[in-house]
């Protein structure tokens, strides 16, 4: 018999939550391994395969021993070629030494906000927000200030609500276009307008979360760092997960302040150290192709172009769920709240959670809760997933949706 209990977790571990997009795929392969046919709409991964040519470059570095420890703060050849990408797509100026890479955008975002949170530093988010900011802040002690946002305004953020929640306890504010989970692009006189506020407040740091950079159907990317105004006070945290289809070779990284840069790297060498080489090399290889120029990247886009259409236009068939375009990523957010009260005898649908559950366990469609990104009206559909999925899926959410009274 163990000696110990679960009393010897941390509160700081007690105080963060399993992720609400790997619990419902935890869900759905429980589910598949009892034999039922479950349709994953809850996975933020591109169904697409990484690029052939990048796949190369890991075979070269494992033929070529690249397979000793790396620097911490990743190789410097990818570090300039990363700085190179900054310049040529985003026209932004770093150096390779204000870059960190890491074992994914998501620990870039740990590593800043462990670097610069202390007990109590608030962080304002906007929600709809994707499910790991808030616990990312809470593990770092911050606190997050959430400021809500409608499906009527495209869960877009207005720049006197981003003013009025600036306190002096503010040490951050963490902005994501395209977003997750709404797929929301913000423009470029949007992004003024928010550049304008937070270049009043100097010592904010802006946390500029852009993944999804080049999944985007409404023009050409714009990064917020791109505002001369705020520029020494933005960090851009991105990675090759999305666009380049590289979701478990594990690399992000962070461009932003030198200062920040370093205290990221001190942190990372302690309980990480460098990302894995072959992954850093495979990396190196996508960074150098031009997204312009690259057919795959074109592809992807368009399919899921193509998909977002279809899903869009088959969820506004089902009555009492409002619909909206969004501009980029691969995420639907529709409000389902007309279904809360509603009940097929056995059960009550009282919230989001319920709803998912619902459709999970009667028509093996698994999405996500809004109230994990801090929308309780909303549920998060992933459409990187075939046209066929996506028909049938929605058929079996249209019909189980009219059991519902």
């Amino acid at each position: 018999m163990d000696n110990v209990n679960e009393k010897i977790i941390s509160q700081r571990i007690q105080n963060i939550t399993e992720s609400a997009t790997l619990e419902m795929t935890r869900r759905s392969r429980e589910l598949k391994a009892q034999g039922f046919d479950v349709i994953n709409l809850s996975i933020g991964e591109p169904d697409f395969n990484t690029p052939e040519p990048v796949k190369e470059a890991a075979k070269e570095a494992i033929d070529n021993n690249i397979t000793h420890y790396p620097p911490v703060a990743g190789f410097r050849e990818l570090q300039e070629a990363i700085a190179k990408k900054l310049k040529r797509d985003n026209n932004l100026d770093f150096s390779p030494e204000q870059i960190v890479v890491s074992n994914g955008a998501k620990q870039s975002l740990a590593n800043i906000f462990l670097s610069i949170l202390d007990p109590d530093d608030e962080v304002i988010v906007t929600a709809p927000y994707w499910v790991s900011y808030a616990d990312i802040i809470k593990l770092a002690g911050g606190k997050v200030v959430a400021l809500p946002t409608s499906i009527e305004d495209d869960f877009k953020l207005n720049p006197r609500n981003l003013e009025a929640a600036i306190t002096p306890k503010t040490k951050a504010f963490l902005f994501n276009s395209p977003s997750n989970p709404t797929g929301m692009v913000y423009s470029k006189e949007e992004m003024a307008g928010l550049a304008a506020v937070l270049k009043k407040y100097p010592d904010i740091l802006v946390v500029s979360d852009e993944i999804y950079e080049h999944i985007n159907y409404s023009g050409k990317h714009v990064s917020i760092a791109s505002f001369p105004e705020i520029k020494k006070q933005t960090v851009v945290v991105n990675g090759v997960s999305k666009c380049y289809a590289m979701t478990g070779w594990r690399i992000g990284y962070m461009a932003g302040p030198l200062f920040l840069a370093k205290a990221c790297t001190r942190l990372q060498g302690q309980y990480t150290s460098g990302p894995g080489t072959i992954s850093q090399m495979a990396a190196l290889k996508a960074m150098k192709n031009p997204p312009q120029n690259s057919a795959y990247i074109h592809d992807m886009v368009s399919a899921f172009k193509t998909r977002r259409d279809l899903l869009v236009k088959m969820m506004d068939e089902i009555p009492g769920i409002k619909t909206y375009v969004p501009r980029g990523a691969f995420y639907l957010f529709p409000d389902i709240s007309s279904y809360f009260g509603k009940s097929d005898g056995e059960t009550v649908i009282s919230n989001a959670t319920d709803f998912s559950l619902y459709l999970l366990d009667k028509a093996h469609v698994a999405l996500v809760t809004g109230e994990a990104f801090g929308d309780p009206d909303c549920v998060r559909i992933s459409y990187a997933t075939s046209s066929d999925l996506l028909e049938e899926a929605v058929k079996r959410i249209k019909t189980t949706l009219k059991k519902l009274n």
